[in-house]
């Protein structure tokens, strides 16, 4: 696997790379850049898709930034990581000819928290972010100086303890905040991906894809 941009990762483009949207894959914790791969195809089959290795190691499992204990996350080293992320998408867009304007973040789970700094550290690197199963990071204390000009798409886990409300509506509020435009939706489930989920990822994309055309 490449990692000469600073992440072990994988890319994989459309057929028409430099027209094309660009999924940017952020595995959750013990997951690697294979993880969601074909979940990123099944989404969005006409994407480049773009899929680092989390660089922390907790126990042995990638993550993307270090947590204090479980639901304690290390607030800095988020910020930190974040836009170290957000260079490596830069750099990729360089290196593989894709256009850095048109990146949509899909995260599960600690990928998902990550993509969530990102949009709040980092606001003009995502076009757009699916996010399964954030939690809310931590709340800014002001808006960024540039908001984000993102559409988001927040799937919460209606039974996930990191997730369920009122976690979805306060990482809603939080991102509006920041610029963003944001749906929020529940799923009849825990912390895993449903097939709810997958079907609302699937139809949002397009929705996404439709209204920049």
């Amino acid at each position: 696997m490449p990692s000469d941009l600073g992440f072990t990762h994988v890319y994989e483009p459309a057929a028409n790379p430099r027209t094309a949207r660009t999924l940017l894959l952020l595995h959750g914790t013990g997951g690697d850049e294979n993880d969601l791969i074909p979940l990123g195809r099944a989404l969005a089959p006409d994407a480049n898709l773009l899929s680092p290795r989390g660089k922390v190691l907790e126990n042995g499992m990638p993550r993307f930034f270090r947590r204090f204990a479980e639901g304690v996350l290390d607030v800095e080293d988020l910020k930190t990581r974040a836009g170290e992320l957000a260079g490596f998408v830069a750099a990729a867009a360089e290196k593989y000819g894709f256009d850095p304007a048109n990146v949509t973040a899909l995260g599960y789970s600690n990928g998902a928290n990550v993509a969530v700094g990102m949009l709040l550290e980092r606001p003009r690197v995502l076009a757009g972010a699916v996010l399964v199963r954030a939690m809310v990071p931590y709340e800014p204390e002001a808006p960024p100086s540039e908001p984000a000009r993102a559409r988001v798409l927040v799937l919460a886990g209606r039974y996930d303890p990191y997730s369920r409300s009122p976690q979805g509506e306060r990482l809603q509020q939080i991102l509006q905040r920041a610029g963003a435009a944001v749906d929020l939706r529940y799923a009849e489930a825990g912390h895993e991906i449903s097939p709810s989920d997958v079907s609302a990822a699937r139809a949002w994309l397009s929705a996404a894809l439709e209204a920049r055309q």
